[in-house]
């Protein structure tokens, strides 16, 4: 009796704390809402884990949406001209110095493909995809997301302040975040904290290198020589564009567009929150020091060669 009552509290608990990441609190950044997950987490663990773990990904795909429509597309689409050697250019470096990591410290090759295939696109949705393609067990996709999870949580704080102690701009702040980090959610939460040029910047970046998943996930079918082709095609990047050219096209609903994008900022914050309180312990746990190292070098040589970039380009 004394188990059930306490499992209704701490599911009470959980669902307050949402309702209070809802209200417009000026305390309440991404960075705050991902502690808020990762201590409920600790304490008292998640009692709607795969639920969360499926809702989380839907309320994303929302929030990128609703960010659409305080997007302008003309801007979008001139820092996507701009931007798009520059996505090639650090996926190709990241996927070539990966795998190269991957062979000199003797790492299963399936988890080295998956710890590098998150790394230079979108985090847990690339290694989500790629698995089945290179027919990956449990214990290595718990590998590669733990390494994963815990490089994209550090980048939530670290990225703001190396952001501030450079003066960097929103723009650059922006594109620096999409760049460099790995999980879309923390990349917009990053952004989100920094400022919303920077979040519209850095929106616009990451859908374009997230596109990238495509073909990739053939490169993966190539070298593994597999014949199951299934993926998942990010179909949430075209009602982004859409909201992008609704926006654009219709301004005198401007206000009705900056509530929507609100109410994405919100959801984003929610989001960070179930991402934070998806902690596993047993995922983190089976993260090897030579994969988590494999990872942690790889994302230090991506920041900052991409910080130098954007320091003399943009």
């Amino acid at each position: 009796m004394r188990n059930k009552s306490n499992q209704a509290l701490v599911k009470i608990l959980f669902f307050g704390i949402i309702v209070v990441l809802c209200f417009p609190f000026h305390w309440i950044s991404s960075l705050v809402a991902l502690l808020f997950g990762l201590l409920f987490a600790i304490v008292f663990g998640n009692p709607y884990q795969q639920k969360s773990e499926r809702i989380t990904k839907y309320l994303l795909q929302l929030s990128i949406i609703g960010i659409g429509f305080g997007t302008s597309a003309i801007t979008a689409l001139e820092l996507g001209f701009y931007s798009f050697g520059l996505i090639f250019s650090f996926i190709l470096i990241t996927l070539f110095l990966g795998l190269l990591f991957g062979k000199m410290f003797n790492i299963d090759t399936k988890i080295s493909h998956l710890i590098t295939s998150g790394t230079a696109i979108c985090g847990g949705s690339a290694i989500v995809a790629i698995s089945p393609v290179i027919k990956a067990n449990e214990k290595q996709m718990s590998v590669a997301l733990g390494t994963v999870f815990v490089l994209s949580a550090l980048a939530l704080f670290i990225f703001p302040i190396v952001g501030m102690y450079f003066n960097l701009s929103q723009q650059q702040f922006g594109i620096w975040a999409a760049l460099a980090i790995h999980d879309t959610g923390s990349v917009l939460g990053a952004a989100s904290d920094y400022g919303e040029k920077a979040l519209e910047v850095a929106t616009t970046v990451k859908l374009g290198r997230v596109l990238f998943i495509i073909p990739l996930v053939f490169l993966e079918v190539y070298l593994f020589k597999g014949s199951n082709r299934k993926f998942f095609f990010p179909y949430f990047i075209v009602l982004f564009l859409a909201a992008m050219l609704i926006n654009s096209s219709f301004p005198e609903y401007a206000e009705t567009f900056s509530f929507i994008k609100l109410l994405a900022k919100k959801g984003l914050v929610i989001t960070l929150f179930l991402i934070g309180a998806n902690l596993s312990f047993k995922n983190l746990k089976s993260v090897g020091v030579k994969p988590f190292l494999q990872g942690f070098l790889l994302w230090i040589l991506v920041s900052v060669s991409s910080l130098i970039t954007i320091l003399y380009l943009f």
